[in-house]
Formats: structure tokens, sequence, C-alpha cells
């Protein structure tokens, strides 16, 4: 599939804010505020991530300033309690950080969001060193491709497997990431097939069909 992006490392963004393990807790709202994130990897030495701060670790600090917690709330809240009372980017991250490799697919990566429940992860190589960061936005970057991108690759990689022939009477049109095809085919039960195959373009929105048995003549 020619042409498209396959993978994390096609869309991510390589530019990264990121905070080191005694980063104190007012650079991490000024590096947040400054850049214009929600949350900050946070990396070792070698530069692997080793954790996740968000402004969902901060605000416990805000939230308990002024109040003194019963009994109840200090046993059930016991980890938001403890980052109340924590000052570096390593006693207040979520570890170990949920992260994704630069080769994984976008499917995979929309999958580990998903049940995650989060709107980014952090791209990590082999070794688990930072490489960038992936957001929801990056990955919808695919439904941005050309109609005839898109025709192009459905007529290569399905109709022509699929439909085999010198003159395939398969036609192939896209409008706004939906694809249609319409013709005869000599096997409508190839018809299933081609619409898995079709849907797992990057950029196709949807599929339609309008194919088929060829006509008998007696």
């Amino acid at each position: 599939m020619h042409g498209s992006p396959h993978i994390v490392s096609d869309v991510m963004t390589r530019t990264v804010a990121t905070v080191v393990r005694g980063a104190a807790f007012k650079d991490i709202v000024r590096t947040m505020q400054e850049r214009k994130v929600s949350a900050l990897p946070v990396l070792d030495a070698a530069d692997r991530v080793v954790g996740i701060v968000s402004e969902a670790d901060l605000l416990p600090k805000e939230e308990f300033r002024d109040s003194d917690p019963d009994r109840h709330t200090q046993l059930r809240r016991l980890s938001d309690l403890a980052k109340a009372g924590s000052v570096t980017a390593g006693e207040l991250m979520t570890s170990p950080a949920l992260t994704v490799g630069s080769g994984a697919t976008l499917a995979q990566a929309a999958r580990a969001m998903a049940r995650a429940k989060v709107k980014r992860l952090p791209v990590v190589d082999h070794a688990g060193r930072l490489e960038g960061v992936v957001s929801r936005a990056d990955l919808l970057k695919v439904f941005l491709r050309d109609d005839e991108e898109i025709a192009e690759e459905v007529r290569r990689e399905v109709v022509a497997y699929l439909f085999p022939g010198p003159a395939s009477d398969v036609r192939v049109e896209v409008q706004d990431g939906v694809v249609r095809l319409g013709g005869r085919v000599r096997d409508t039960s190839l018809v299933p097939v081609a619409a898995r195959l079709v849907r797992a373009v990057e950029g196709v929105v949807d599929v339609r069909f309008g194919l088929d048995a060829p006509v008998r003549t007696a």
C-alpha cells in the first residue's frame, strides 16, 4: 500500500516537551503552560521514558492545600494525598508510563489510546528511549489522503488481486473518502473479502458496493 502512512513514526510529533525526575513542581507547571500541553514524559539520564506527569497528578496539591481530609478520604485517596505532598516529577509521575513503539501500526496506537482513555502516547524505540509523541489528531491525518490516491491504491491492492484481468469490469470511485465499487464480477462471494480489504486501506471512510454477477446469455 504505497504512499500511505503505515506506522506511528510516519505521523508522530518529534519535538516533545519533557522533564527529568528531579524537575521541581513549579518548573513542571511552567513547562506545561509554555508548551500548551497537559502532560509531560519524564526521562531518565539515558532519555528513557520512566513515567508521565500530568495535570491530574498536579491538581491534588491545590485540592488539599487548605483542607484536612477525614479518615475515609485518607484511605480512599492515599495516592492523591501522597501527590499533594510531592514536589518533584519523580514523586508526582504515573509510572510505568504507557508508551507505544515507533514501529507500531496506527491501529495499534489507536487501540492503546482507547483502552487507556488517553489523548496521546509517548513514542519510544526498542530501548525505551523517547522518539516523539503521537496524539489522536495525528492518527486522524490518514483521513486527509487525496481521493484519487485512495482509489489508485484500491485498484492496485484490492481489485487487481481479487478480480484480475486485462480489463477488469470493476470500477473504483472515491468521494470524500467513501469508496464505491461498481460493475460485474464472476464470483460475488468475494465481495465481503473486498469489503474487508478496502476498509483496511488507510483513509477510507466507508465502502459501498454495486457489484453484480455477469449477465448469462443463452
